[in-house]
């Protein structure tokens, strides 16, 4: 049913405000950055900068080291995005599409961990890493998230759509399991594999809790761990801690804004037979 003019008028608009609303905080985070000290610390506050200046910018740059963060955290976020979605695409295609013994065991196993937070295996997964010897090294933040129920159950789902008839047609022809997963699957799941990769990658970028576990190499550091060396125990550089924030804004966006068109019908057919 069409909404009428003016409802429709009604719901943009309150739409809008609150997206500005929640634009707001981002949107002053962003300006902030190209403050300088003494707008910084002006009062009353002002939203738009009196004098724009980099100043903030070169400075996390020159003397925080922010470019090796920045690295450190680009090759821990694309490996481990490429892995989960390697790793999550076999078993959902394996929980889909095979039937073997205890693979509904199996399925409820997996989704079951969904309800156990990072804080309860934590001891666990940090000692599997230091008697592999990876620890202190970016394998260690690489691999414990390799595979996630949460990326195993979407996938399974979104390939519960495919019909059965044209794996059993490919495979008639000679195709192999590799060449069918390969060739069929991965092409027809990359709506869902998109939305993975851009949560994935949020989850990856934005992650603080488990680098600080497994690095303490400063040198090692990734973003989000480089921006807390920016609170000091009696001050904090806020205009360097601003700067940094703004930029580890972008490749998010940049990922969002790739995949978008992929998102709303992955997350839409993910929980359709």
């Amino acid at each position: 049913m069409e909404m009428k003019p003016l409802v429709r008028i009604s719901v943009y608009t309150l739409l809008i405000v609150f997206g500005l609303f929640w634009l707001f905080p981002v949107l002053w985070v962003v300006l902030s950055a190209f403050k300088t000290n003494t707008d910084l610390y002006s009062f009353p506050p002002s939203l738009f900068p009196k004098t724009v200046t980099f100043e903030h910018f070169i400075d996390a740059f020159d003397k925080g080291n922010f470019g090796a963060y920045f690295i450190n955290s680009t090759i821990v976020t694309v490996s481990s995005t490429l892995l989960l979605l390697l790793i999550n695409s076999m078993a959902g295609f394996a929980l889909a599409k095979y039937r073997f013994k205890g693979d509904t065991f199996l399925l409820v196993g997996f989704i079951s961990t969904l309800m156990i937070p990072l804080e309860v295996i934590m001891i666990p997964i940090f000692k599997v890493i230091s008697f592999l010897g990876l620890y202190n090294n970016l394998l260690s933040i690489i691999i414990p998230p390799a595979a996630t129920p949460t990326g195993v159950f979407l996938l399974r789902q979104y390939l519960l759509s495919v019909p059965d008839e044209l794996l059993e047609a490919a495979r008639i022809d000679g195709a192999s399991e590799w060449r069918i997963y390969s060739r069929i699957i991965l092409p027809v799941c990359k709506p869902i594999l998109a939305v993975l990769a851009i949560f994935s990658f949020m989850w990856r970028w934005d992650d603080f809790l488990w680098p600080l576990i497994g690095i303490s190499d400063p040198s090692l550091y990734t973003i989000q761990l480089a921006l807390s060396n920016f609170i000091g125990e009696f001050n904090v550089d806020w205009g360097s801690l601003l700067a940094m924030s703004v930029i580890t804004m972008i490749p998010v966006l940049v990922v969002f804004l790739m995949f978008q068109r992929y998102f709303v019908s992955g997350m839409v057919t993910s929980g359709m037979k």
